[in-house]
Order: C-alpha cells, then structure tokens, then sequence
C-alpha cells in the first residue's frame, strides 16, 4: 500500500501529465480530454481533504499547495473548452498553461515546508530583499538554535505566519500550534547536522499573494 507522500508525489506528477496531455488536446494532437487523468487527480484531493487530520504538518503544506495548482490548471482548461465548444479557438493556451507552471515551479519550494527548509539552506544564501517600498516585501525574520528552550520566539514565527495567511485570505483552519512546533524543531536539527551551523533563520513573507514560509542558514 503506497504512502501519504508517495501519494502526494503521484498527485503531483498527474498533475503535471494533466497539463501535458491538455496541451496536446488543445494543439490537436488528442482526440480527447484526458479525462482518465482528471479522475485521478479529483479522487485523490476528495480522499485527502476527508483525511486531512491523518496529515503531517509538512504534508497539509504540500497538499494544500497541489490542490491550489489544480485548481487553477482545471480553471485554465474549463475557460478553454467553453471557448472551443463556442468555436472561438486561440493560440494563446500553451503560454498561459506555461506561465501556470512556472508559477508552480518557483513555488514549489513551499509544498513540502521541511524539504523547503533544506532546499533553501543548501541553495546558498538568501535572495537581495525587495524594495522596502514594496508592499508584499514585508516580512518576519526570526533567528533561533534551540526551538525548544526560546518558545516564545517560535510562537512569534507561528502568529506572524498565521495572521500572514490569514491577511492573504488562505487556509487555516488545519494549522495548530503543537504541530508547527515540532516542525520548527526538526527543521532546525536537520539542518545543523546538514549545514553544520548553529543558528537557522526562518521568514514569513507573503509574494504575489502567496505567503512562504523559509528556513536559511544563518552566517
């Protein structure tokens, strides 16, 4: 019997099959939609968001954000097989299903907050921060290296991540404290053994509407 992430990693590559295959339909290289697909993709988030309490914290992230990209793939092709039954057929959907992808892929980092956590730290250092002009550039930083002995630093990372997604108009009703608590935990413990470092900084910043959550390396 497969796992919740080997699951959760079948999910993401049907995704990205999905919007291949749609590609192909749309460029007539199909005769169909690939409907077998979608079947799969909608049984498995309907499976997931009954069981939700059976995911990790991690896991609810990585979850929450492939079913945040169906649906906006299933949004993209739903406008194109109305215009296509109206008979008003463009060119222009191989871009838009791009420009979706890449959307996916930049943020793909937070699908999985831990493997966010040690991707980020082993891609070197933090990107130049944005004009502070910038409204979506603001953003918490905490430092820490024993999550368990400064809980009151944890729990200022909690709230200001909570009232980010909350600002932002996401999901959270599945997030609790305890469980970001220990992911903080462990997210520092792997990444000093891995880096070798003692302090980890962690920063909640909201781009283009979608709040991130990182963990870095401190120098």
């Amino acid at each position: 019997m497969a796992t919740i992430d080997e699951e959760l990693s079948q999910l993401e590559r049907d995704i990205r099959q999905l919007k291949i295959e749609y590609d192909m339909y749309f460029g007539g290289g199909r005769k169909r939609p690939p409907n077998e697909v979608e079947w799969r993709i909608e049984l498995l988030i309907k499976r997931y968001a009954e069981r939700g309490g059976e995911l990790k914290f991690a896991q609810r992230f990585r979850f929450n954000n492939l079913s945040q990209t169906y649906a906006k793939y299933k949004d993209v092709f739903r406008k194109r097989l109305a215009q296509r039954e109206e008979g008003k057929v463009q060119r222009h959907f191989g871009a838009a299903a791009k420009a979706i992808e890449a959307e996916r892929a930049r943020t793909q980092p937070e699908i999985s907050v831990k493997e966010a956590a040690v991707a980020a730290a082993a891609s070197a250092r933090p990107p130049a921060p944005a004009p502070a002009s910038s409204a979506e550039s603001r953003g918490f930083h905490m430092v820490c290296s024993e999550p368990e002995k400064e809980p009151q630093k944890v729990d200022q990372l909690y709230d200001a991540f909570l009232r980010a997604k909350q600002e932002a108009g996401e999901e959270t009703s599945k997030l609790n404290r305890a469980g970001f608590n220990e992911f903080v935990r462990k997210t520092t413990k792997d990444l000093q053994a891995k880096k070798n470092c003692r302090d980890v900084e962690y920063v909640v910043e909201t781009v283009d509407g979608q709040v991130k959550l990182k963990a870095l390396v401190k120098s």
